[in-house]
């Protein structure tokens, strides 16, 4: 049986609430990794370290009560996570059926508020939300498009990034402007949170010309 264990980074044990649940979302994703790819199976032994405890960060960055929507859920990284250790009222967008099929069986069985939206992101309609979460999906320019169809006009964004993020921000820049910060990731070394707020698209010189 898989044994949840407290972040080697110092991050405070699940409760014995949490700690059950992800012991048994640990317990389907394995047997449903079988089938179908939710991680590699070479980290399956590593499942809390790389993926669960991952995206666990992102729960204490999650005010309470809000609605959140996390882009390209896969195996539940981060939103299935986030929705068993917060209240937030969770949809995940994932387009692979079969993916989505897994989400929502983990989600029933591990008792979570969670709807599963089995489309492709750019083709999604759900109700604004106020929190947008991803992790290893896209490049920043493009999360950026996707998630400011979804945000709330006071809402923000999670993202967990590696190593490139500064790379990613600077592309992002040329077309976006948002208030950012970083917060170090406690699982990754070269991980960093970001935390992008007031988002909205630049109005290029051409296009001011060129009038409303």
């Amino acid at each position: 049986m898989f044994h949840v264990k407290p972040n080697p980074a110092g991050e405070a044990a699940p409760s014995p609430e949490l700690r059950r649940r992800l012991d048994l979302f640990a317990e389907i994703l394995t047997r449903w990794n079988g089938r179908i790819n939710l991680v590699s199976p070479r980290d399956l032994p590593h499942l809390w370290d790389r993926h669960i405890a991952d995206s666990l960060q992102l729960a204490s960055l999650i005010p309470p009560g809000v609605r959140l929507a996390d882009m390209g859920s896969g195996g539940g990284f981060p939103g299935l996570i986030v929705a068993m250790a917060t209240d937030a009222d969770v949809t995940l967008i994932e387009s692979d059926v079969r993916k989505a099929a897994f989400l929502r069986e983990a989600a029933r069985l591990v008792g979570v508020r969670a709807t599963i939206v089995a489309q492709r992101i750019e083709r999604a309609d759900i109700a604004p939300v106020q929190v947008v979460t991803a992790r290893a999906l896209a490049a920043l320019p493009q999360l950026l498009g996707w998630a400011t169809r979804f945000l709330a006009p006071d809402g923000f964004c999670l993202f967990l990034k590696g190593r490139n993020v500064e790379d990613e921000l600077t592309s992002a820049a040329a077309d976006w402007h948002m208030a950012i910060s970083r917060l170090p990731s406690r699982t990754n070394a070269d991980g960093t949170i970001l935390r992008l707020g007031d988002i909205r698209r630049v109005r290029h010189s051409e296009e001011r010309a060129a009038g409303p």
